[in-house]
């Protein structure tokens, strides 16, 4: 009896690993690319989840799809022939935040010379996803919650309520429990939103998924800037498979693609790409030795320390930038920083150029 256990185990597996197999090259259409156990396990919950038309909350780090997962779960769903409307939340501003979303009627307000119909409408029939809700103001948490209680909105200037059928879906990579516990973000709302969630693994959980997703980078921008295929070396595959990727899929993708560019060899190496990866050359990683300490062994110790401090603090507050995409309130919670002080900080460096006015 044992044998035939086993044997209807192993048959199990080997069709559950097809069928995941199957659903892993499914997912690839959606840039999702991974063989880990990890991502193994995103993938059956994307497909999950797409299953029932109800709100998802995607959790997880700068970087690490959580868009690209959205999408999957829009278009693998049932409203697959309907719209997906994608909205920063980070970046609209308080003071139009029910404008955007709900609209507004023409001459609600100064500028408002014609009619809107709004992300919500443009989004009927399909899903709107609402990427960085932590972003949002209370206020406009409110207007969020009073809209999710029965799908009812008015638009800004106009006198009746409209319904609308439209999928929510969330995105996030602080922790919304927390923020609600510092009563930033409101306790009901999170209720309203934490009906189906997902977590997205961060690169360095998704072991050897690394240089397979840098693989099949290198396969698709020799298609697209018509250039011989460039492989990875095995010092090049080390280097992918030990770093760390602070900012996840994209920072890989983003070193794949200068890489590809920049490499006149037909294999890429890697193995100097570090320094730029961490800024190095920039300040805040940079060697001892390097020409900085040369420069401020001329002048007296406190001096040499607020130089070396500023230089510090420059390069690592437009590094956490540049991963968070410009938007400040992330940058902050990244670096465990109030975001007032935090801010204060970009502003002294003069880095506010890479930040989103709207964060």
């Amino acid at each position: 009896m044992s044998f035939f256990r086993h044997v209807g185990s192993a048959k199990c597996t080997a069709k559950r690993a097809g069928m995941c197999g199957e659903k892993m090259e499914e997912l690839s259409r959606f840039n999702l690319v991974g063989k880990s156990a990890r991502f193994e396990q995103t993938v059956r919950r994307i497909h999950r989840l797409a299953q029932f038309d109800a709100t998802v909350m995607i959790a997880g780090e700068t970087g690490t799809g959580k868009e690209l997962a959205a999408r999957a779960i829009h278009y693998l769903g049932g409203r697959t022939d309907k719209p997906f409307v994608p909205v920063n939340c980070g970046a609209i501003s308080e003071s139009l935040v029910e404008s955007e979303l709900f609209g507004h009627e023409r001459g609600a307000f100064t500028d408002a010379k014609s009619a809107s119909v709004g992300l919500v409408g443009e989004a009927a029939g399909g899903t709107l996803f609402l990427d960085e809700v932590d972003t949002l103001t209370l206020k406009a948490q409110a207007a969020l919650l009073r809209f999710l209680q029965d799908r009812t909105y008015r638009r800004v200037g106009g006198g009746g309520l409209r319904h609308v059928d439209v999928r929510i879906i969330v995105a996030c990579n602080a922790d919304l429990g927390a923020l609600a516990t510092e009563r930033r973000f409101r306790q009901d709302l999170l209720y309203r939103l934490n009906v189906l969630t997902l977590k997205m693994p961060a690169l360095r959980e998704r072991e050897g998924d690394a240089v397979l997703i840098a693989q099949t980078m290198l396969q698709r921008l020799s298609h697209q800037y018509r250039l011989p295929l460039k492989r990875l070396s095995a010092e090049g595959k080390a280097f992918l498979s030990s770093h760390a990727w602070p900012g996840n899929v994209r920072e890989l993708e983003n070193v794949i693609h200068r890489e590809f560019l920049l490499c006149e060899d037909s294999e890429l190496h890697l193995r100097d790409t570090r320094s730029e990866l961490l800024g190095e050359t920039d300040g805040p990683y940079r060697d001892a030795s390097s020409s900085l300490a040369a420069h401020l062994s001329a002048v007296g110790f406190r001096e040499a320390k607020a130089r070396a401090v500023a230089e510090f603090e420059r390069g690592y507050i437009s590094d956490l930038l540049t991963r968070a995409d410009g938007n400040i309130s992330h940058a902050a919670r990244m670096a465990s920083q109030d975001r007032s002080a935090f801010g204060k900080l970009v502003r002294k460096y003069g880095l506010t150029e890479n930040a989103l006015s709207a964060s």
